[in-house]
């Protein structure tokens, strides 16, 4: 292997360490927002809930199931083409399962600011809370860092970090 292919071998490595070190950070928070939504089915408030509370509550749970999967997904990417010289295709595809992850995180995250909001406040407010989150989240996770990845950095040749 020449000087060249070890170099780009070595920066696919600390592309790929950079991401799943990222997407620890967004495992363990989505694990727990799940395990937190799958919880409230079996309370005796929810039992009295009204449909759009329920449908609220599906949905919220199906999107952070989905960012559980796409989250979790490089891992096992990484495992199943592990050593078959894949490298900069997982990182490729890894990038845009995490990208795909963080959106349903937001909507999860969304969802359960508005049923909280339902239950404290109810009404107009808690729609209000709903699209205060919505556009925090887009804002802070998308809107906002789309807009700098015009700016030319020092590191602009790394690839999909």
């Amino acid at each position: 292997m020449s000087e060249s292919e070890q170099s780009d071998q070595r920066r696919l490595a600390r592309n790929f360490n950079e991401l799943l070190q990222e997407l620890r950070v967004a495992q363990a928070g989505v694990q727990i927002l799940f395990g937190f939504l799958l919880s409230i089915a079996f309370t005796d408030r929810y039992a009295a809930a009204d449909s759009y509370v329920r449908v609220t509550h599906m949905i919220t749970i199906l999107f952070s199931a989905g960012a559980v999967a796409l989250l979790t997904a490089p891992a096992a990417w990484h495992r199943i083409l592990f050593r078959k010289g894949r490298r900069e295709d997982i990182i490729d595809v890894a990038n845009r399962f995490a990208i795909g992850g963080l959106a349903c995180l937001a909507v999860a995250m969304t969802g359960t600011i508005l049923l909280l909001g339902e239950v404290v406040v109810g009404g107009w407010a808690a729609i209000v809370l709903g699209a205060v989150a919505a556009v925090f989240f887009a804002s802070l996770w998308f809107l906002l860092p789309w807009r700098e990845r015009g700016v030319d950095t020092v590191d602009s040749d790394d690839g999909p970090a």
